[in-house]
């Protein structure tokens, strides 16, 4: 129960899910793990094609205000663009332009995540579009820093 427990946590995937995927990983964690990303992602790829007309513009100013970002992260519905997870998904993005300073959306999408190196920013996005059900997508951004022309 308690790798049930971990698995839907680290996953968001739902209890029978979780419990079928470690009776196929023979009790093996780290591969019924591997099993449920893969789920998510394949899931996140049938959701690509729908709509995202809802969303957040959401920006942070690091440190003392010496630089900062902006991001459009788009969702489908209201609903999840209010969600926590939501909100979190659009606070890591803007630490990653603040800390990595990517060109553009499809460079950062591919860069690795600052907190956990074995995933990408697009890894995140399709994490919680696994959650959610909701198509989402990361549209444009900015970023600032002072004296930057």
């Amino acid at each position: 129960m308690d790798q049930i427990k971990q698995l839907r946590e680290e996953t968001g995937a739902g209890v029978m899910d979780a419990k079928q995927a470690l009776e196929a990983a023979g009790g093996n964690y780290q591969k019924a793990l591997e099993e449920l990303k893969a789920k998510g992602i394949a899931r996140a790829a049938k959701k690509a094609d729908r709509t995202t007309q809802s969303g957040t513009i959401y920006a942070y100013v690091h440190g003392e205000g010496q630089m900062g970002a902006m991001i459009e992260l788009n969702c489908e519905t209201s609903f999840v663009a209010k969600t926590d997870e939501f909100k979190k998904l659009a606070h890591e993005i803007c630490l990653q332009i603040v800390s990595m300073n990517p060109e553009n959306v499809d460079q950062l999408l591919s860069q690795e995540y600052i907190r956990d190196s074995k995933k990408t920013i697009k890894d995140l996005i399709s994490e919680l579009i696994s959650k959610t059900g909701e198509n989402m997508t990361l549209r444009r951004f900015t970023r600032y820093q002072l004296g930057e022309e």
